[in-house]
């Protein structure tokens, strides 16, 4: 026969099902899928600016607090490179840093010209202009001070909101399904629309986070009246533990920072959400070195200046990871590790216009597009009936069913549907299509060489479908391609290509190859002519 066993035959009816059963939710409105029972899907493919609307957002770079974190890395640039200096270390004290500048004083008199070499060594050149971010001065003999230049502070909130746009991308669209448009206007301001999202909170609760991670010691020394009375020890500085509502004493110096995460996921344990996560290999070795020499002592973990939790280090962490604890739920465990995998935000942004928009479109215009759309099936399903009888009716039940799939699929993905996405859905369709062509054309050969009609049938797929699959792979290679290098709208047509593309296959080949199958099995022996 057509080699179809009842597991295999099985195995598809649960696959079409499947695929009908998540695409269902798509035929109903919105309030009304969600009052469904909590069996039942609601997942939605989710329409784009384009088509329904979305939430809207205008960001403003805060610069001080770039020019803040800068300095801080500075300041730590500073003291190991004067710990190295060639001679012996230079002493340095009277670190401060005010406003965007950074002053330190140089205890050896003599040592000073030597320190300014190493100080002017750290500031970096900017683009061809031969301007130094920093100038390097000396004030009262033995006091170094870092003043950045306008060509310093202009290239970096340029640098600052570049690495600010794909951070957001990767919050917003870790996929690629959503198409979130993000545009930055000006020079320290980017506009975010995102489509599908009626709630411009959510996304400013996502975007409004710098998620800077940081792990700290806890200051053990630092005196509980000090810290009462909101002063910090020498070396150390007042954070708010979020668990017990009061400020904490920690180390300014930094242990680990988040930029050595490579990975962050929600969990549980004991039944409790938690974020796992994973450090590099420089991450780690520190992260080992830090723990082995402070067994018995708690450290801090920081998140955006804010203590989230301060366990005790009871043996030393070895395997370069770790989790955090607090009061998480799901949803907010899940929300942090999205924030850690994406990366901190390098500049603070500041929300200064929100609101919802409408489909950019048009309802008219949309209307036109499902009627054309709707039309064009249409014409292509008559003219498959028409030319293959019915193989052409096989040939529609598997258009129909691979549509639903997409659906179905794309629902699953959460995935956002626009014009770009929209072109990729047609061309699946017209290759789904494309193949059944291919196939019933081959079974018409076979018939004119004489082949009985069984034959025919299966030489003409199988011959058929090595060049089905061999045509099909070159689109998935373009697909990867697009999805690799491209983002939001070519993103989009991607994914929904590539999904296309499978499912055609799928329902082109298989599912048609099952309908004969099933025509064959009950009429077999008495099938002399086939009208194809």
């Amino acid at each position: 026969m057509l080699d179809f066993s009842k597991t295999k035959v099985w195995g598809i009816i649960i696959l079409l099902a499947a695929g009908i059963f998540f695409a269902v939710p798509n035929a109903f409105p919105e309030k009304q899928v969600s009052a469904w029972p909590e069996w039942a899907p609601r997942a939605q493919m989710n329409l784009g600016l384009d088509l329904r609307g979305g939430s809207h957002l205008l960001l403003e770079a805060n610069s001080d607090s770039l020019f803040e974190t800068r300095l801080e890395s500075l300041e730590d640039n500073v003291r190991v490179e004067m710990r190295r200096a060639e001679g012996g270390a230079i002493a340095i004290g009277d670190v401060s840093l005010r406003g965007d500048r950074l002053r330190f004083m140089v205890r050896d008199a003599a040592r000073v010209d030597q320190a300014v070499d190493i100080a002017r060594g750290l500031t970096q050149a900017v683009g061809v202009t031969g301007a130094r971010d920093y100038n390097v001065t000396v004030e009262d003999d033995n006091r170094l001070l870092f003043t950045p230049t306008p060509e310093g502070k202009a290239d970096a909130v340029n640098v600052a909101m570049l690495q600010a746009v794909e951070v957001i991308r990767r919050r917003i669209d870790e996929l690629g399904t959503r198409e979130p448009t993000i545009i930055r206007e000006g020079d320290d301001r980017v506009v975010v629309q995102v489509p599908g999202l009626d709630d411009p909170q959510a996304l400013k609760d996502l975007l409004g986070k710098t998620a800077k991670l940081e792990f700290k010691m806890v200051d053990v020394d630092a005196d509980a009246q000090q810290i009462a009375s909101g002063r910090a020890p020498p070396g150390s500085e007042l954070l708010m533990n979020a668990d017990i509502g009061q400020p904490m004493a920690v180390k300014r110096r930094v242990i680990i920072s988040g930029d050595q995460l490579t990975n962050a996921q929600q969990s549980f344990d004991r039944g409790q959400a938690i974020v796992n996560f994973n450090f590099d290999a420089t991450g780690a070795r520190r992260f080992a070195r830090v723990t082995q020499q402070n067994v018995g002592k708690p450290f801090a973990i920081i998140l955006d200046d804010v203590i989230i939790s301060a366990p005790t280090i009871r043996s030393p962490i070895l395997g370069g990871s770790g989790q955090i604890s607090g009061n998480f739920t799901v949803e907010s465990a899940n929300e942090l590790a999205i924030l850690l995998r994406s990366g901190r935000l390098p500049v603070e942004l500041n929300v200064i216009e929100e609101r919802t928009v409408g489909p950019d479109l048009g309802q008219d215009s949309i209307d036109a597009g499902v009627f054309s759309s709707i039309l064009a099936v249409a014409l292509v399903m008559l003219f498959m009936v028409a030319t293959y009888g019915r193989f052409g009716i096989y040939s529609c039940i598997a258009l129909a069913l691979n549509m639903t799939l997409i659906v179905g699929v794309m629902s699953l993905l959460g995935a956002t549907l626009t014009l770009p996405g929209l072109a990729g859905f047609v061309l699946t369709v017209g290759a789904a299509v494309d193949a059944n062509v291919l196939i019933n054309e081959r079974i018409r050969e076979e018939l004119r060489k004489g082949r009985r009609v069984m034959d025919a049938v299966k030489t003409g797929y199988e011959q058929a479908s090595t060049t089905i699959f061999d045509a099909n792979v070159t689109n998935i290679i373009a697909a990867i391609i697009m999805f690799w290098l491209g983002s939001g709208p070519i993103k989009g047509f991607a994914v929904v290509l590539t999904i296309g593309i499978v499912t055609s296959l799928f329902t082109a080949v298989t599912v048609t190859r099952m309908f004969a199958y099933f025509w064959f099995s009950r009429r077999e022996g008495r099938i002399k002519e086939l009208l194809i």
